[in-house]
């Protein structure tokens, strides 16, 4: 059951704006009725993913203290600034925004007496008692709710807020069921109005059930006792019915299910998105917005994820290029460039984009410091300059002092960089491929599958320094990187092993991977590479098609090892494995909705 207003109120704190609709008086008339609001809405958001932000947002900001969908859409630009900048004045010019935008909605939303907001909790509500303005006043009130919610974690990196985020966010889930209930059980006096409608109930609910469906078991459970639920195969039929409409959030749907499938996907599962919808998804939209940055974002990404490195580069060279009115979407193009030439092994060109990032962004400077320092590391001492080699030194001095601590925790990405900086000297200046084990970890070797020349030109650097290594030790020559031989060994193991996996060579991969396994208790700090090696086993038994065998190795590597660098992003990769060949009697998560 939905929760009703009061009861959301009473969950709140008194600075937040979430009133009761049954607290205010009469709604104020507008001049704008809803039929003209969703027009110029629908106008503004075609403006918008044609990089015509100013038109756009000029379109929006006179009616924002009046017209609902006017002040949600002043509310996403100020909302989109904060999170592209992380700059303080953006993130409180965007909490204003949202706090406005909650108050006009207030004002639409049906007043209900103290008796039926009582009432609500025992029987079933009359929803053909709403009107149109009403109906839309839940919806757009649930999206400056999440706005709001997502917002409250940058605001305030403590633990109060991480757990005020959190209810409003549950709050937030509640109303949108309530909206699905409101679609499917009154009569629309405008057929177009229900379809903007229902474009924003299937984009809410198919986002939450999809995004849910992807967390850890344990995480499940604890969201299922505060109110939360997901099924994956709901949300993917919401969106993908939402992306099909003529709504306002039809291009949402799309830009959701294209996120899933070439970023989420990648990063949180051994599992590939569906890259033959995507480009056709792609294909449509960019017929509609050819030069929007987004679509030649994600068209960049689908050239990428397949593998092909120069339409890549290509795609997301037109991305950065195609607008400059905000710069820091730059960034995220940047970073995919980055990347893009890591595995193409072009060093000196990666390193261009590191190097920018460090100086301009401001997401995690820690993790933005050591993935320069790491490009630098994989290029020979003699082809680095003086200066160069002073520059790396302090890089690396560097990474540790930019470390966030969200909620008294630091971010496990940048306490793994901490740790191989830490490493780094320990070693005299030096690391083993930390640009290949960083590819490694963010999950990108599944690419060099796509093509041979693309692992067979990783697997040549690893063996390489494999045997560089393999000889020092024969030699026994002293060097501080004795104390490391097994760490640095077993992680050149490991990304051959991963490599050879790519490369269709399973028993080669094997032979690596399990000589990993078994250096466990010689490891002096790199425990991470051992559960990460064993997944990697189990995914060469699924393709094998040696199920059980598979399942064993998952459950070896989830419930046998703990405390180690990096583990909550494995879990995630272990969990999607496990759903697809346990079935979905393991998942056990119950579908959204009422």
């Amino acid at each position: 059951m939905a929760l009703s207003n009061s009861q959301m109120q009473n969950i709140e704190d008194d600075d937040d704006d979430f009133q009761d609709a049954c607290d205010e008086g009469p709604s104020p008339l507008c001049a704008m009725d809803l039929e003209a609001a969703l027009t110029e809405a629908k106008l503004a958001v075609n403006l918008f993913f044609n990089n015509k932000f100013t038109e756009a947002e000029a379109l929006m900001k006179p009616w924002a203290t009046s017209s609902m969908y006017h002040s949600v859409g002043h509310s996403v630009f100020a909302y989109l600034e904060a999170m592209l900048t992380f700059e303080q004045q953006h993130i409180a010019a965007a909490s204003d925004a949202l706090k406005q935008c909650l108050g006009v909605c207030n004002r639409y939303r049906k007043k209900n007496t103290l008796t039926e907001t009582i009432g609500k909790t025992f029987k079933k509500v009359n929803y053909d008692q709403y009107t149109d303005v009403e109906a839309h006043a839940e919806l757009c009130t649930a999206e400056a709710m999440l706005l709001k919610a997502m917002l409250t974690f940058i605001e305030d990196e403590t633990l109060t807020s991480l757990i005020k985020g959190g209810m409003k966010i549950r709050n937030c889930f509640a109303m949108y069921k309530e909206c699905n209930t409101i679609l499917n059980q009154r009569r629309w006096e405008s057929e177009s109005s229900r379809v903007h409608f229902e474009s924003g109930v299937r984009m809410g609910l198919g986002t939450f059930n999809l995004m849910i469906s992807l967390l850890p078991g344990r995480v499940i459970k604890l969201l299922e006792f505060i109110g939360f639920s997901g099924n994956k195969q709901s949300g993917m039929q919401d969106l993908i019915i939402g992306s099909q409409s003529l709504g306002i959030r039809q291009v949402l749907c799309v830009m959701t299910l294209l996120g899933y499938n070439l970023i989420v996907c990648y990063v949180l599962s051994h599992k590939e998105g569906d890259l033959k919808y995507c480009d056709e998804l792609l294909a449509k939209q960019l017929k509609q917005y050819p030069d929007g940055v987004w679509f030649l974002f994600f068209k960049g990404r689908l050239e990428f994820m397949k593998g092909n490195l120069d339409d890549a580069l290509m795609w997301y060279k037109r991305s950065w290029k195609s607008q400059n009115v905000w710069p820091q979407f730059h960034h995220l193009c940047f970073w995919e460039l980055l990347w893009v030439n890591c595995l193409r092994l072009d060093w000196r060109e990666s390193l261009l984009f590191a190097t920018y990032l460090v100086e301009h962004s401001k997401w995690s400077r820690t993790i933005y410091t050591y993935q320069k320092a790491s490009i630098m590391c994989m290029m020979k001492r003699s082809d680095l300059t003086s200066v160069e080699l002073r520059t790396l030194d302090g890089l690396m001095k560097e990474v540790p002092k930019y470390k966030q601590r969200i909620a008294g925790k630091s971010l496990p990405m940048e306490k793994f960089a901490c740790k191989k900086t830490d490493r780094f000297f320990a070693q005299q200046s030096f690391l083993y491929v930390p640009a290949l084990e960083l590819m490694y970890v963010w999950n990108l070797f599944k690419i060099l599958g796509k093509h041979f020349h693309l692992a067979d030109g990783v697997f040549r650097i690893v063996e390489e320094n494999l045997n560089e290594l393999e000889e020092r030790q024969r030699k026994k020559t002293s060097s501080p990187l004795n104390a490391y031989d097994v760490d640095n060994k077993a992680l050149l193991l490991l990304l051959k092993g991963a490599c050879l996996r790519q490369m269709n060579s399973p028993l080669q991969a094997l032979s690596c991977l399990e000589t990993v396994v078994a250096m466990f208790k010689d490891l002096k700090e790199d425990f991470y590479l051992v559960p990460y090696a064993i997944v990697e086993i189990a995914l060469i038994y699924v393709d094998q098609g040696k199920k059980e065998q598979a399942i064993l190795a998952l459950e070896d590597a989830k419930k046998n090892y703990s405390g180690y660098s990096l583990e909550s992003r494995l879990h995630f990769r272990i969990h999607t494995a496990l759903i697809e060949l346990k079935g979905k009697s393991y998942e056990n998560i119950p579908a959204g909705g009422d």
